[in-house]
């Protein structure tokens, strides 16, 4: 007996079993210290600071990773809507200033468990922050 398809599961959505799976990798910086926030960038010592840099350069170099760029902070963001035909714009992100995109990569792996990996190994997640893992949906 084979169960309906849910309503909202697009077969495109469904990755097949010899196909890659894409992912988007959002890296959320929360309370991870940046050279943004030099307060608590400075906390960390020179081994830290040179830690996090060569992490983020091994996952650049990581097979399967599209480097994606690292965002200006929160603040510099314009959020933009359209209500009843008119661009409405509002200074800084949507979001809690604390819930903001830091950067992003992308990352073509096998299966969600080898995405979950890498992004284990971005800083951030272990930092204060955290690392958002979503499948791209191909065409």
């Amino acid at each position: 007996m084979s169960l309906p398809r849910s309503p909202f599961v697009s077969e495109v959505t469904i990755p097949t079993k010899e196909d890659d799976v894409k992912y988007m990798l959002l890296i959320h910086q929360v309370d991870a210290p940046t050279p943004y926030s030099p307060d608590e960038w400075d906390r960390l010592s020179e081994e830290e600071k040179q830690a996090v840099y060569t992490a983020y350069q091994a996952i650049n170099e990581t097979p399967g990773v599209t480097p994606g760029l690292q965002l200006q902070p929160p603040e510099t963001a314009t959020t933009v809507r359209v209500e009843e035909g008119k661009t409405l714009t509002t200074d800084g992100p949507f979001v809690a200033v604390k819930e903001a995109l830091g950067g992003y990569f992308f990352f073509e792996a096998d299966d969600l468990d080898a995405a979950i990996e890498l992004a284990a190994r971005i800083p951030a997640a272990r930092m204060g922050g955290a690392v958002e893992v979503r499948p791209i949906v191909e065409y």
